[in-house]
């Protein structure tokens, strides 16, 4: 009946395994027959020269799975299953284009601005507070959190932002998020189709693309020396307004006073209309205080606040917030009521841990020198290398700043010969939503200084003239 084989060189767990994959691929295949009866144990395992047991677990694996089944004192039987109309196993190999490589950083050096310095990083703190939050927490991480995530976190988490950037808002206020995209997508997935859209052109092309996937009708508006042009955002008429006012992605203006309450004004004119302040990187500021949140001046609940402890802390921990003004979280309420918080819960109690212990402030004060000092570091290297052919926009804050070279390359070139010389950079291709071309005889780049040590500026900016010129 059976026309298999068993490999004995296998360890004997493994022997059962075998018996199962080849009655079970007999099956399938047709060559036994429905209410067909099959070997008794002892039979099969005379048969293949193995033990009862391994026929046993066999059986009882396929009787589980539901490919056999048993007649009292009569044994086992084939089950009556549907065939497969369609028999092609090339369909179980993943397609070429959809392969993927792993990615070899070996001599790679970074001028992205998404990255940050871990090395720096007290973990031994973090591991303290960690333990901390197992000690006290076990109960709340053997539930489900509630959906905005865990009160005491989002106490924690209004305190610090009302002390560091003037946020006015209450716990119940806060959406802790796994990433500001995610946070994103949940308050515009609420929204009404025929919802306007204005972003800032150059900007952050992660929310512009996810916004468009939502099919919403998005209008781009440019800049001036002050952010966004308030002109262009009267004229488009849209609902929603997405701005970065305390560092602008990517040229890194800091919007002035004038430019934010002509902004709020706007915001007020009609019923629907809201800003959404993205402050992704407002905890690094340099030569000068904190500039103030644009919530922070908002009397009339009509900005949506969100932030994030992917620059502050390092990218991996995926923890963002989002303060929702009242009218719009009793609508995400009714939205999201069964949604299922998607936060390393563990994380997040470490994190208030973290903050109540007053390292996360050191641990800030302690980078914002670190990072002033790579900044001005670089910027000094890089004036000294190109001098006349670079045009640096030096605003002190964030993680990255903004530059423009004279090159005669195009966008595609000078990001192909980044990859031949394994520097990480990002043009401005990236982020010029609307009008790519590139202006003659210039490019723009977006310099990040977060995560390229001293010791190995030298050869970054060694390669990144190979790249430009």
């Amino acid at each position: 009946m059976f026309f298999f084989t068993i490999d004995k060189t296998k360890d004997s767990n493994y022997l059962y395994h075998q018996i199962y994959e080849n009655i079970k691929g007999s099956i399938l295949d047709g060559k036994i027959h429905a209410h067909e009866q099959l070997p008794s144990k002892r039979k099969l395992a005379d048969e293949l020269n193995v033990s009862v047991n391994s026929v046993a677990n066999a059986y009882g694996q396929l009787l589980a799975e539901g490919y056999i089944y048993t007649k009292e004192r009569k044994g086992y039987f084939v089950e009556s299953i549907t065939q497969f109309i369609k028999k092609d196993y090339q369909l179980n190999k993943l397609p070429p284009d959809l392969k993927e490589e792993c990615m070899e950083k070996e001599g790679w050096l970074s001028l992205s601005h998404m990255t940050s310095d871990i090395s720096l990083f007290p973990f031994k703190a973090w591991m303290k507070c960690q333990n901390k939050a197992i000690k006290n927490h076990l109960h709340e991480l053997s539930e489900i959190p509630h959906p905005q995530g865990p009160y005491l976190v989002r106490q924690t988490i209004s305190r610090m932002i009302a002390l560091t950037r003037g946020v006015v808002c209450e716990p119940e206020q806060i959406v802790i998020g796994a990433g500001t995209q995610l946070l994103i997508r949940q308050l515009m997935g609420m929204q009404r189709k025929n919802t306007i859209i204005a972003m800032e052109d150059p900007g952050y092309s992660r929310f512009y693309t996810l916004l468009r996937g939502l099919d919403f009708d998005i209008r781009l508006v440019p800049l001036n020396e002050q952010g966004i042009n308030i002109e262009e955002v009267e004229s488009v008429k849209a609902n929603f307004l997405f701005v970065t006012p305390s560092h602008q992605f990517p040229t890194g203006t800091i919007m002035p006073i004038s430019r934010r309450i002509q902004l709020l004004n706007w915001s007020t004119e009609m019923e629907d209309r809201y800003i959404v302040e993205d402050d992704y990187d407002s905890e690094f500021k340099y030569e000068t205080d904190h500039i103030p949140s644009l919530q922070s001046l908002d009397r009339n609940q009509r900005v949506i606040y969100t932030g994030t402890f992917s620059k502050s802390l390092f990218p991996g921990l995926r923890a963002s917030y989002m303060v929702l003004p009242p009218d719009i979280l009793r609508e995400y309420r009714k939205a999201y009521s069964d949604l299922m918080q998607n936060s390393n819960l563990l994380s997040l109690f470490t994190l208030h841990y973290f903050i109540e212990s007053g390292e996360y402030a050191k641990h800030v004060k302690r980078m914002n020198h670190y990072y002033e000092m790579n900044r001005r570091s670089l910027i000094k290297h890089l004036k000294k290398r190109f001098k006349k052919n670079i045009t640096i926009h030096d605003v002190p804050a964030g993680l990255h700043f903004f530059a423009q070279f004279k090159t005669d390359k195009s966008y595609e070139e000078i990001e192909k010969r980044a990859n031949e010389e394994k520097l990480e950079i990002y043009t401005m291709k990236r982020f010029m939503l609307k009008n790519k071309v590139k202006e003659k005889n210039r490019a723009g780049m977006v310099i990040g200084f977060a995560n390229i040590h001293k010791d190995k500026m030298a050869e970054s900016i060694n390669r990144l003239e190979r790249i430009i010129y």
